[in-house]
């Protein structure tokens, strides 16, 4: 047996002690959140242990036990940690997974791990249900977004998307479809929203530097700004949420702090036109190009601060990236065209350049934030693009206040 297995047997058998202790008393669970620590204290009470595989029954039986017990301290310090930090649901959601971790890992046992979710989530306010298969369990919450690459069901009329698909990656849940545990829950009725309209804060010191450059008008333009790696943990697993959804995910304060007013020094003096080219320009050329089969395997989008900290990007990830920051930098309005292999963004000004694309009477401009064959300007289109049909998947109108 080699020392790093028999470690790895130490470490599980640890794991399970620990687990199975703090089941008999219960005690202070401890999650590090970014920039702040969550503490609750949890009652014994709240501790089931769930067999592998589970049923109906047995589901049903701990959320009789545990609903009859003091679970509303944990409850109560997950929803004040929620308003206090103003965590968006997906992000609540990531707390309420480390929460249930440390309750019942789901190395040792992913049906109790599972099980916590839900009933952290429903007691939360959220309809969020549980399923079975012979050999899984499936856990759902109800969504009235457009959500694409996850599985859904529907009851009753209302859509519930998988929040665990990911730990089943190879599974069609159309062969062995899972059979609703019917648990009715008082006042579970929220929907749950996969919109992330403010990022958590991270912790300063977390951040680290990542060097930028490209050309513009014969200058080399430098840029360094501040990351981090953290940012992947917040959109792991992360469904392909709706343009509107995609397009409006800000920076975290650390990094708009510190690339935004370096762009707005750079801007200055230039008109809307010239600024609207150099902030293509910049996310055209400050950042190498791959496709997503070849960078992660599959289809991605990247936050666009997930694409200032990628090595490689594509035109998903270019297009929300050059969304925000002409939204930050003018607040012009915009619209985004999908091709069956491509995706664009294109930019009313008060005057078009070059052939604009009309919709809905207004003429926009088209703004290739994508590297292409030829160095496109505003207002011309990629040649392999003319005569292809696109879609206006999204419109963006400014609210200008007075």
């Amino acid at each position: 047996m080699s020392r790093l297995f028999y470690y790895f047997l130490i470490l599980n058998s640890l794991m399970g002690i620990s687990a199975a202790h703090a089941q008999q008393t219960g005690g202070l669970v401890r999650v590090d959140f970014y920039t702040d620590v969550f503490l609750a204290n949890t009652d014994k009470s709240m501790f089931v242990h769930i067999a592998e595989p589970t049923t109906k029954q047995e589901l049903l039986n701990a959320y009789r036990k545990i609903d009859s017990g003091g679970y509303k301290q944990l409850i109560d310090s997950l929803l004040e940690y929620k308003e206090k930090h103003e965590l968006n649901d997906w992000l609540y959601y990531q707390l309420v997974r480390r929460v249930a971790q440390q309750i019942s890992p789901k190395e040792l046992n992913y049906a109790s791990y599972t099980f916590y979710k839900w009933f952290m989530m429903v007691k939360s306010g959220y309809d969020a249900q549980l399923a079975l298969t012979p050999e899984k369990i499936i856990f759902y919450v109800y969504n009235d977004e457009d959500i694409s690459d996850i599985p859904f069901f529907m009851v009753e009329g209302k859509k519930y998307m998988c929040l665990n698909y990911h730990d089943y990656p190879k599974t069609d849940l159309n062969v062995n479809p899972p059979l609703p545990v019917n648990i009715k829950v008082p006042g579970a009725a929220h929907a749950f929203s996969y919109k992330v309209t403010r990022m958590p804060d991270f912790k300063p010191e977390h951040y680290e530097e990542k060097k930028l450059a490209f050309v513009y008008n014969h200058k080399e333009y430098h840029f360094s700004i501040k990351l981090n790696s953290a940012i992947d943990s917040v959109f792991r697993n992360y469904p392909g949420v709706d343009f509107e959804s995609y397009f409006n995910i800000p920076f975290s304060k650390e990094t708009y702090g510190a690339l935004i007013p370096l762009l707005r020094k750079n801007l200055k003096g230039l008109n809307q036109v010239k600024g609207v080219d150099y902030l293509m320009r910049f996310t055209r050329y400050a950042f190498l190009y791959e496709n997503d089969q070849k960078n992660f395997g599959k289809e991605k989008r990247m936050a666009p601060e997930e694409t200032l900290f990628s090595n490689y990007s594509d035109c998903d990830d270019r297009v929300a990236l050059f969304f925000y920051l002409v939204k930050e930098m003018y607040n012009l309005p915009m619209i985004a065209l999908l091709y069956p292999t491509h995706i664009t963004m294109a930019v009313e000004f008060s005057k078009p350049v070059g052939d604009p694309i009309v919709y809905k009477g207004k003429k926009y401009s088209l703004c290739e934030p994508t590297p292409e064959k030829e160095d496109l300007p505003i207002g011309k289109m990629a040649a392999n693009l003319k005569d292809t049909p696109y879609d206006i998947v999204y419109q963006y109108v400014p609210v200008y206040r007075e």
